[in-house]
């Protein structure tokens, strides 16, 4: 999937920010979070392409948040006790790449969205991301 192209007579809404990880991490929660609080952001679905690189080829991100989960974790937040382990080993290698290109890492198992969000927005403004203010 190809992103929109922006209009060239609008200017960006900020550095736009890429979110990644596995199934069930919080990509969406988060993403919405952001957009919420004014950032430029937008879960991508890297977990799912055989291409290492494709958040970069795809969006080519000024900031790219890896959002991880356990096995366990994705189970119990996708109501699915049976979700195979091996499809979620293939997510892992699949993000492979994200993960080590990644600005901010977020392990999700123990937060709450709330906490995600504001461990994103602390990382965030460490790095000297703040919001768009229009």
């Amino acid at each position: 999937m190809r992103l929109p192209t922006p209009d060239p007579g609008v200017p960006p809404a900020g550095p736009f920010i890429a979110i990644v990880g596995v199934c069930a991490a919080g990509k969406s929660t988060l993403a919405a979070g952001l957009r919420a609080q004014g950032y430029n952001a937008r879960g991508i679905l890297q977990e799912h392409s055989y291409v290492p690189a494709m958040w970069e080829r795809i969006t080519r991100p000024d900031m790219l948040i890896y959002l991880d989960a356990s096995l366990d974790a994705v189970r119990r937040r996708r109501h699915d006790p049976g979700f195979p382990a091996d499809l979620y080993e293939q997510e892992l290698v699949r993000l492979r790449h994200a993960r080590a290109y990644c600005h901010l890492y977020i392990h999700t198992d123990a937060l709450t969205p709330a906490e995600v969000l504001a461990a994103a927005v602390d990382g965030l403004n460490r790095q000297g991301i703040m919001p768009h203010s229009p």
